[in-house]
This record gives C-alpha cells, structure tokens and sequence, in this order.
C-alpha cells in the first residue's frame, strides 16, 4: 500500500503546475473581481464561517 501511494505521489508531483503557471479564465477572474468589489462594498455582509458550517452540517 505504501508503494502505491509513493507512485500516487510521484505522478501528482509530475503533473501538478506550480500556481503562477496555471492559467486562469476569464470568466473565472472576472467572478473574483465580482466578489471582492462586493466585499469592498459591504465588508460586513455575508456569514461568518461558523455560521456555513454549522448549517453545513445541520443538512447532511
């Protein structure tokens, strides 16, 4: 089991792109640009993390 996980590991190591190397979509940075002038605009809207979670795992 351990050597299949060490072969696992190699191959994601071999194909997994450094960050800077990964390109993004358009559509994909416009969303972000999206959400963050929405956080800029009402910092204190949306929910606490505690708050997902807990609803999270009040629905499984």
């Amino acid at each position: 089991m351990a050597e299949r996980i060490q072969q696992i590991a190699e191959l994601w190591d071999g194909e997994a792109a450094p960050p800077e190397q990964v390109e993004t979509a358009p559509e994909q940075l416009a969303e972000l640009e999206r959400r963050l002038a929405e956080l800029d605009a009402d910092p204190e809207g949306g929910e606490s993390w505690d708050v997902v979670k807990t609803r999270i795992l009040e629905s499984l």
